[in-house]
C-alpha cells in the first residue's frame, strides 16, 4: 500500500484582471476519478490543503453538461460529500513529503488563486521531486508547480516538459480575457518546457518523476501513470 498525498486548493474564488471574483475551488473530475482509482488500488489517500481547510469543489465542475449527465454529476458530488478523505484534510504546513510515497495536485481555477503562491505548498513539491516520489498534476494543477522554487531562485522543475491547461483552452472556456495570467504563460516563464495537446482531448506528459494532464479528461490516464510508476 503506498501513501498518496493529495495537495489541493483552499481557494473558492480566483481574483480576475478587473479586480472581480469569479467563484472556483477544485475540479470534481479532476479530485474524484485520480482518488477512485487509488483508492481501488489498494492505496491511501491523504489531503493538505493551505490552513487545513476542506477544499472547495468548483460548482461548475457539478454541472451535468460539464460532466456528461445528471448521474455522473451525482456520483461525483456524493464522493466529494461522502468520503473522509475530502471531509477531513491535513495543514500543508504540517506535512513533510518524506512521509509518502506520490503526490498528486489536482486542479480547477483554485490553485492559480492560492497554490501558485503558497510557500509550504512548493516546499512539498520540491521535497517530492528531490526525494524521487512520483508527482501528478491535472489541468490548472501545475499551478502549484509555480511556488516550487529552490534558494537560487530557479524554479525545482525547470527544463521538465509539462503539460497543463492550455490558453486556447482558457481562451475557449471564454476565460482568458478575463484572467491576470496564463497557466501555459506562466509555466513557460518559469522555465518549464509545455508540451501543447489538442484542445479537450486527452494528453498526458511524463518526464522523469513528474506525470502531468492537460485537462479534465486527462485526469484518469495520468492517475494511472501514477499507478505504474508505484507499481
Amino acid at each position: 500500500m503506498a501513501r498518496i498525498l493529495f495537495v489541493m486548493t483552499a481557494a473558492d474564488q480566483w481574483t480576475l484582471a478587473d479586480g472581480s471574483k469569479h467563484r472556483t475551488g477544485f475540479w470534481a473530475e479532476e479530485a474524484v476519478v485520480p482518488f477512485e482509482a487509488f483508492k481501488a488500488a489498494g492505496h491511501e489517500v491523504t489531503v493538505a490543503t493551505p490552513g487545513g481547510v476542506v477544499s472547495p469543489v468548483d460548482p461548475a465542475s457539478l454541472a451535468p453538461e460539464a460532466v456528461g449527465g445528471e448521474e455522473e454529476a451525482a456520483r461525483l458530488r456524493q464522493v466529494i460529500e461522502t468520503a473522509p478523505e475530502f471531509a477531513r484534510p491535513v495543514a500543508l504546513a504540517d506535512v513533510r513529503p518524506d512521509d509518502y510515497d506520490a503526490v498528486y495536485v489536482p486542479g480547477g481555477h483554485g490553485p492559480m488563486e492560492d497554490l501558485a503562491v503558497d510557500a509550504d505548498s512548493g516546499r512539498v513539491l520540491t521535497g517530492a521531486l528531490e526525494g524521487g516520489l512520483p508527482v501528478g498534476v491535472v489541468c490548472h494543477g501545475p499551478a502549484a508547480l509555480l511556488a516550487a522554487v529552490k534558494e537560487d531562485g530557479r524554479n525545482a522543475f525547470a527544463g521538465y516538459h509539462v503539460t497543463a491547461f492550455t490558453n486556447d483552452e482558457e481562451r475557449l472556456a471564454g476565460n482568458a480575457e478575463k484572467a491576470k495570467w496564463l497557466l501555459q504563460d506562466r509555466l513557460t516563464e518559469a522555465g518549464l518546457k509545455v508540451e501543447v495537446g489538442e484542445s479537450w482531448a486527452p494528453h498526458v506528459q511524463v518526464d522523469r518523476t513528474l506525470v502531468t494532464g492537460q485537462n479534465p479528461a486527462s485526469s484518469a490516464p495520468v492517475a494511472d501513470e501514477l499507478l505504474n510508476k508505484l507499481a
